[in-house]
């Protein structure tokens, strides 16, 4: 599925009080990553959460940070809590075999992540060809791949608060 035809999803009614994120960017490529942050930012404005920033260096970073955040809130008397996360960042592909290591093992820790923790994540590790391709998905408008992400963290939450896991 492509940008342009992706479907604009609604947000769900999340139960409980308002949902906090924490968005784990990479702004190795500050404009596109920006653009996708300004999406999340309107999506988490619109589910009323509240949504907390962190930087790391690029894109492989991501799943530690993840991580990192997730053992953080399991330390007794944790400041921190968060029921969401939203990982931003873009890969573009240049002339070596770079790209297609940091984009696997990226996704890869992601989804190891995910799957271990049941961890409620909206990815939007844009993974593209060239600099238009990911200017195309951190756009204003309905097709920004950072709101899809903010969504899709919403979606998990809103379904984590309703089977009693959160």
């Amino acid at each position: 599925m492509s940008t342009a035809d992706a479907p604009e999803r609604a947000l769900p009614p999340i139960p409980g009080p308002p949902p906090r994120l924490l968005l784990i960017e990479a702004p190795y490529y500050a404009e596109i990553v920006g653009g996708m942050r300004r999406g999340a930012e309107r999506v988490a404005a619109a589910a009323n959460a509240t949504l907390e920033v962190a930087q790391v260096a690029g894109a492989y970073e991501l799943p530690a940070a993840l991580r990192m955040a997730l053992d953080a809130m399991d330390r007794p008397y944790a400041a921190f809590r968060w029921d969401g996360f939203v990982l931003l960042g873009c890969v573009v592909k240049g002339e070596t075999d770079h790209y297609d290591h940091i984009c696997r093992e990226a996704m890869a820790g992601v989804m190891a992540i995910a799957a271990e923790t049941g961890a409620a994540i909206g990815c939007g590790l844009l993974t593209v060809h060239s600099i238009q391709q990911a200017a195309a998905r951190a756009k204003p408008d309905g097709f920004n791949k950072g709101a899809e992400a903010a969504t899709a963290a919403l979606m998990q939450v809103a379904l984590r608060r309703r089977w009693g896991l959160a």
